[in-house]
């Protein structure tokens, strides 16, 4: 059977793909921007915008990470604007549950779903550094190995909330207004080893019941959580082998914890550069990438991996051949990708083996590593190959993330979509009214929030 594809936009934020010297760059502050992107994204019939989320400026040797937008918006003051000028667009945020709480977080979903008449989604993610913890009064308390398990309760505990009212709890009157039919409505409870409320939750059952959860997490806890409880999962791998092993291995996953194939959405991110010819489009891709990375950011991208000082380094080189400083990162705070690198010393062997097969420098080697998967070609080449991908189960659809602010994915509705169409295996309109509807997933039980009587 031919699968249809899914296709979601990322608003660029905490990354180093945006390409900030292009004059076309604009504002990430601006909600003109996050208007632009979100009505492309629309007009082209996207499932959702997704954000990402910084809870604190990165650093590199003591100074804000230059790569980082200085700045981030309030995750669900941009939403909730964009539900009023959106209409199909479903609008996921990221919202962390090592420093927020239940009761919060849930009101804040349970309200933005109401404001866009069911188009929420909640990207669940922890926090693992002290460095970001200390912008919160419990500063870095949990230790890492707790974190997936204070996700779960957090989540589980949301979800009791959110369940607190059922659907037919509210009966709007023509005459008299709203009135309760249940005095037990909204009422909840709930003791484990992370949190202990009890209370009325005051937001009436939402049009989703729940939004749709996403879990972003390549690691097997990430992988772990998503097949028992989110509905999609966003992953890195680029290539067609690797997406079909991960593709494979968290659909297996749900079994295990009395979920179907169709629960849980793949979702890689990728980047896709256009050209009116192969040719030209892997032109254009390394020259972006090349703007991606320039000298500095080669260096900075290094010191990460050999935990010290390289200013002096020539970028246009070879790899130093000197071994990396053991131990916890030094330079870089607040990137989650120098927690991995426990083995320092076997990463810069594979760099150096890498290099040298190849005959790379240290910037072309730095621009090889820290590439994210891309489709890259002309328009019908691009649409070719991302139908392949979803069609030999590598993916359910992509979340695309693109080098510029705010007119980036323009070229791609205009020439892609049309084409994807084309084929079949995209909508030409939205099937439903709640993100929930357009994604396929399931409807859950008690969703409506309220019924009139006369």
């Amino acid at each position: 059977m031919t699968k249809q594809i899914h296709l979601a936009a990322h608003f660029p934020g905490v990354n180093n793909t945006t390409v900030w010297s292009d004059p076309r760059s604009g504002s990430q502050i601006e909600f003109s921007s996050f208007v632009h992107l979100a009505r492309t994204a629309e007009r082209a019939k996207f499932d959702f915008l997704f954000l990402a989320e910084g809870l604190r400026l990165r650093e590199h040797a003591g100074k804000i990470h230059d790569l980082d937008v200085v700045g981030r918006p309030d995750t669900f003051t941009v939403l909730a604007a964009l539900a009023g000028v959106t209409e199909h667009l479903g609008l996921a945020g990221t919202i962390n549950s090592t420093f927020n709480e239940p009761y919060e977080v849930a009101r804040q979903f349970a309200s933005l779903d109401h404001l866009s008449g069911g188009r929420a989604a909640w990207n669940v993610v922890t926090s693992w550094d002290a460095f970001t913890g200390e912008n919160f009064r419990r500063g870095g308390f949990l230790p890492e190995e707790q974190r997936y398990e204070r996700a779960e309760q957090f989540l589980r505990t949301a979800w009791e909330l959110f369940d607190s009212w059922r659907g037919d709890e509210i009966v709007a009157d023509r005459e008299s207004g709203v009135f309760l039919t249940d005095p037990r409505a909204g009422e909840f409870a709930h003791r484990d080893a992370h949190f202990d409320i009890a209370g009325r939750f005051t937001v009436p059952r939402s049009p989703q019941g729940r939004p749709v959860i996403f879990q972003a997490g390549d690691s097997d806890a990430g992988r772990e959580f998503a097949a028992a409880a989110a509905d999609a999962i966003f992953t890195r791998h680029g290539t067609l082998q690797a997406g079909r092993e991960f593709y494979a291995d968290v659909k297996r996953r749900l079994v295990r914890h009395g979920r179907s194939r169709d629960e849980l959405l793949v979702f890689p991110a990728t980047t896709v550069v256009l050209g009116d010819t192969d040719a030209e489009a892997h032109e254009r891709a390394d020259h972006i990438r090349r703007q991606q990375v320039s000298g500095p950011t080669a260096i900075a991208f290094l010191e990460q991996v050999w935990n010290r000082d390289l200013s002096g380094h020539d970028p246009d080189g070879p790899l130093p051949d000197f071994d990396p400083e053991p131990g916890p990162n030094t330079i870089t705070q607040g990137r989650a990708s120098t927690r991995s690198l426990k083995d320092r010393v076997a990463v810069a062997r594979q760099w150096r083996e890498l290099a040298e097969s190849r005959g790379l420098t240290t910037r072309e080697l730095i621009m090889e590593v820290t590439a994210r998967p891309s489709f890259v070609g002309s328009p019908a080449t691009v649409a070719a190959a991302m139908d392949e991908f979803v069609q030999a189960d590598a993916s359910d659809g992509f979340i695309l993330v693109p080098h510029l602010t705010p007119g980036g994915l323009d070229e791609f509705a205009d020439t892609v979509v049309p084409l994807l169409q084309e084929r079949g295996v995209y909508r030409t309109d939205y099937p439903g009214t709640t993100l929930r509807e357009n994604l396929g997933l399931p409807p859950l039980r008690g969703a409506r929030t309220t019924k009139a009587v006369s």
